[in-house]
């Protein structure tokens, strides 16, 4: 079964647990009315509006269909841009949107039923009649909600459909496609697709579609962000040594013992248990792909203006770069946050991870040391002290 219908009780049409035995990372799942009667927070203008800001990340994608050219175009872009771009054929994408928008971010609390780290970010496309990126492979999860108008989506499940790209084109385009599948979503309905799908949409008129899409960094960059961290930290003294050699019977062999005195250096340096293995990934996953360095405030709030803020109903709340992790060290835990890692308690990591805002009782109900964190996180930028609504 490819295609299912949302219930009150089941977005996904299911519940979490079989999505996750039978779909995830499996095969794609066309969910009708996951979000019915949808209605998208923002506007298409609301986006081009945005696409002009300085420190968005947004693309324009045009097709010449007459040609079969395709042209991509980064942001910010000028405001007049928009108005001159033809009645079709044209696509928007933006990303990051839930660090813009908290309406846009409240989607996420639906998917709660997988690692929030997981999570990477929601991209917002607006394209117009005939508008698409191609057809094309994604290596990540993704979730396709058709948020306005109406797309044709066409996926080909086919494990060994060609892979090879264009090379004409600075997208990353597929020579052939052959679909094996093809819907017309509408308002509300959810496309689902494990990483190494091939898929095409294509919008049938104006449309807006929400992309929910996953951290997969490659078996390249987890190792390459290891072994960078890893060499900051070792002498040029380490040298390979044998002070256990024997004379060879062949002088050009690498013999046995060679090749395990090499296997014991990378066994010296590779987490040697699960705790060193979190606290890397922790601070490796909660940094990649993140696109803004966040800045500690220019004047950092006092530990008596947290305490007077909280007083009055205000809140901690986490920067919306702010991407946060934690996992168990011991007796203790450690709170990930944009690439660091601070000790703490598991009960309060959980708390900050969550990303809740934390009030005065959240506060006051942990320790000392713990409101020590709360200070140097909000210090350094990644909570922020908000008033209480109505206030300033």
């Amino acid at each position: 079964m490819i295609e299912v219908r949302a219930s009150d009780k089941h977005f996904l049409g299911m519940p979490a647990a079989r999505f996750l035995r039978d779909y995830w990372q499996r095969k794609p799942l066309l969910v009708r009315q996951a979000f019915p009667r949808y209605q998208a927070p923002l506007t298409p203008e609301d986006l081009a509006g945005l696409a002009c800001e300085e420190g968005v990340l947004a693309r324009l994608v045009r097709h010449d269909r007459k040609n079969d050219r395709w042209s991509v175009a980064t942001g910010p872009f000028p405001e007049s841009s928009f108005p001159k771009l033809p009645k079709k054929d044209w696509t928007l994408l933006v990303q990051d949107m839930d660090k813009w928008d908290a309406d846009v971010r409240a989607l996420l609390d639906h998917f709660d039923f997988l690692p929030r780290w997981r999570l990477d970010d929601i991209m917002i496309s607006f394209a117009a009649p005939g508008g698409s990126v191609g057809a094309h492979v994604d290596q990540y999860d993704v979730f396709l909600l058709q948020a306005q108008g109406r797309r044709r989506w066409q996926i080909d499940v086919d494990p060994t459909a060609p892979r090879e790209f264009r090379e004409d084109v600075e997208l990353k385009l597929l020579k052939q496609f052959k679909p094996s599948h093809e819907w017309v979503l509408e308002p509300g309905d959810m496309l689902y697709l494990p990483p190494g799908v091939p898929h095409h949409g294509e919008a049938i008129d104006a449309c807006l579609t929400f992309s929910v899409g996953m951290r997969a960094p490659s078996h390249a960059e987890l190792l390459s962000d290891w072994a960078d961290g890893l060499l900051q930290h070792l002498s040029e003294d380490l040298r390979y040594s044998d002070g256990d050699l024997k004379s060879p019977k062949d002088v050009a062999e690498i013999d046995a013992a060679a090749s395990e005195r090499v296997l014991e250096i990378f066994r010296r340096h590779v987490p040697g248990n699960r705790e060193e293995a979190a606290a890397f990934f922790g601070r490796f996953i909660t940094n990649y792909r993140n696109a803004v360095d966040i800045a500690a405030p220019p004047r950092p709030p006092t530990l008596a203006k947290i305490e007077s803020q909280l007083a009055k109903g205000g809140r901690l709340e986490s920067h919306p770069y702010a991407r946060w992790a934690w996992s168990r060290d011991g007796n203790g835990a450690l709170v990930f946050v944009n690439g660091r890692s601070f000790a703490t308690t598991p009960e309060l990591a959980s708390r900050i991870a969550s990303g809740r805002a934390i009030g005065s009782d959240e506060y006051h109900g942990s320790g000392p040391e713990h409101r020590a964190l709360l200070h140097a996180l909000t210090n350094q930028g990644y909570l922020l002290l908000a008033a209480a609504p109505g206030r300033k």
